[in-house]
């Protein structure tokens, strides 16, 4: 058999079940070994989504997303989705033909040190050099990948070495190592200092979905009575509606939510990554006892100086500490609770058009079931989204909040589909965002994957003229034209539908979901609530 033969076995060994891509000129035998598998070939429209796809299929499974490419300038476009999903700890292993061996040490037409390239935003980037080592290389590339903090790895494959003969070769056995339990020594430190805190507060992160600890960190909650906020790529680790839950933190105003942070003397940071929500918003006079329960060590801040560190199992580790320590007497934050929902809530009747961000959350909230997936592209709506949009369950609300580009959205809600095709899968992006991937409408169209893309239309850059406006009083280059989003989502076979009265928004949803297949609404949005926005809380007042 040929090498890229036994490199098509070892990607089924691993339990690959898409890979999405688009077919070249030096991936051509790879592509050919794929006829017959039982992998699924996505041909995408740009390299960008099928990254993306790679990227949210990887978050939403826990499972290395698999993304494909020639080389040079397809190689290039992944690697924006490809750093995206390194940046926000999701699993993904991209591969890119290359030119042959041959012609690599000398200029060679579209020919990069893709290797180097990828090094920086992965945490394995290597060439397959020859057949023999195929099994180890595609091996190790998933075990890094999908380890903690998961990542990115990339395999470049040169196409002269993909075509070699290859005999008595097999994929390696997979593997993987079995977190350890915390020590017990700091799990009676972590228990200690609970015991004697007066208003501890916990951080949830994305650790927390990954390490699939949702239930144990309620149970944790509920034992000690301690209130629980989250990151936004934790959104649903504890249900919006549980009554120990004060919502999601991460804005770099101050929010309510921050308030609690205010008055915390000990914050318990949960599978916190320091990239969202960096701890010299929450911790500025250094003055918190911080206890670190993750899989992986700390990073080095001096805002994020431990107290304690319970390095292991995420579950093991809250079990045990919930078992030795002091619950609180009374819950120390149920004003601050009642103060978040209500503002949240506010909205929910305002008949505004264009419509506020609160009324479309709302709206899109009703529409929506518990177990619904929806990706929020980047932009101001993200902002919108992460703050005020109550999860209630882990993985519901996909943000991208630590590489943070924009164009996830489309992409995104055809892997959310993919990946669990009995929920409504539905994105939430700006006009901007929108059409940096767009094309993936036809896509979606002719797999047969059913998404609604809910468009906030405002024509402009919003989320860069929010900063402007917050930063200088004035805004610039930040305005440009749409075409008619309806007339094109026409033009791929899709459906589209305009918003036209607050009314009718959520009606549209529900349509959107019936139809059960690709859908677009166009919905007109009053971005002036985001000055609004900053200028109240300015002049927050912390509820006691």
């Amino acid at each position: 058999m040929k090498a890229s033969d036994l490199f098509v076995k070892c990607l089924e060994n691993e339990g690959v079940e898409y890979i999405f891509g688009i077919p070249g000129e030096e991936n051509l035998d790879v592509m050919d070994s794929m006829i017959g598998s039982k992998i699924k070939f996505i041909t995408t429209r740009h390299e960008q989504g099928a990254a993306f796809m790679a990227d949210v299929y990887g978050r939403l499974t826990g499972k290395a997303g698999v993304c494909l490419s020639t080389l040079g300038p397809g190689a290039t476009n992944l690697v924006t989705g490809f750093a995206d999903a390194n940046m926000d700890r999701a699993p993904i292993v991209g591969i890119a033909g290359q030119g042959a061996t041959t012609r690599m040490h000398k200029e060679s037409h579209q020919v990069l040190d893709l290797v180097n390239l990828f090094a920086p935003i992965s945490k394995y980037s290597v060439q397959i050099r020859e057949p023999e080592i195929v099994g180890e290389i595609v091996r190790k590339a998933f075990k890094a990948a999908q380890a903690e903090k998961p990542g990115g790895s990339f395999i470049d494959f040169p196409e002269n070495v993909a075509a070699m003969e290859i005999a008595d070769k097999q994929p390696l056995k997979v593997q993987s190592a079995s977190p350890p339990v915390p020590p017990a020594d700091k799990i009676s430190q972590a228990a200690e200092i609970i015991s004697n805190a007066s208003y501890p507060l916990v951080m949830a992160g994305n650790g927390v979905v990954r390490a699939q600890a949702n239930d144990a960190l309620v149970e944790f909650a509920e034992k000690l009575n301690i209130p629980v906020a989250t990151t936004f790529m934790a959104k649903g680790s504890i249900p919006f509606s549980h009554q120990l839950s004060l919502g999601t933190v991460g804005l770099q105003a101050h929010d309510f939510v921050a308030c609690g942070f205010d008055r915390a003397d000990v914050v318990i940071c949960i599978g916190y990554d320091m990239i969202e929500y960096h701890p010299h918003l929450w911790n500025k006079g250094k003055t918190c006892k911080i206890i670190h329960i993750d899989m992986s060590p700390a990073e080095v801040d001096e805002h994020y100086i431990l107290e304690c560190g319970v390095v292991g199992d995420i579950k093991a580790g809250l079990k045990a500490i919930a078992a030795e320590a002091k619950p609180q007497v009374e819950s120390r934050a149920q004003n601050l609770r009642e103060t978040i929902v209500d503002e949240l809530n506010s909205h929910e009747n305002d008949d505004s058009f264009p419509l506020l961000p609160q009324r479309i959350i709302l709206d899109l909230r009703k529409a929506l079931e518990p177990e619904d997936i929806v990706v929020s592209d980047v932009g101001a709506h993200k902002m919108w989204m992460a703050r005020m949009y109550q999860a209630e369950r882990p993985n519901t609300c996909i943000i991208s909040n630590g590489f943070a580009s924009m164009g996830i959205g489309v992409p995104g809600a055809i892997a959310a589909k993919l990946a669990y095709p009995e929920r409504t899968a539905l994105t939430v992006t700006g006009d901007a965002g929108f059409l940096m991937n767009s094309q993936e409408i036809e896509t979606a169209l002719r797999i047969g994957v059913a998404i609604i893309i809910l468009v906030w239309n405002d024509s402009k850059y919003g989320l860069i003229k929010w900063h402007q406006d917050r930063r200088f009083g004035r805004d610039t280059q930040i305005e440009f034209k749409n075409p008619d989003f309806v007339m094109y989502a026409e033009s791929f076979g899709a459906r589209g539908y305009r918003v036209e009265s607050a009314d009718a928004l959520l009606p549209t949803l529900k349509q959107a979901i019936a139809d059960d297949t690709v859908v677009l609404i166009d919905c007109p949005v009053d971005y002036s609530e985001n000055m609004k926005l900053t200028e109240k809380l300015g002049q927050l007042v912390c509820p006691i």
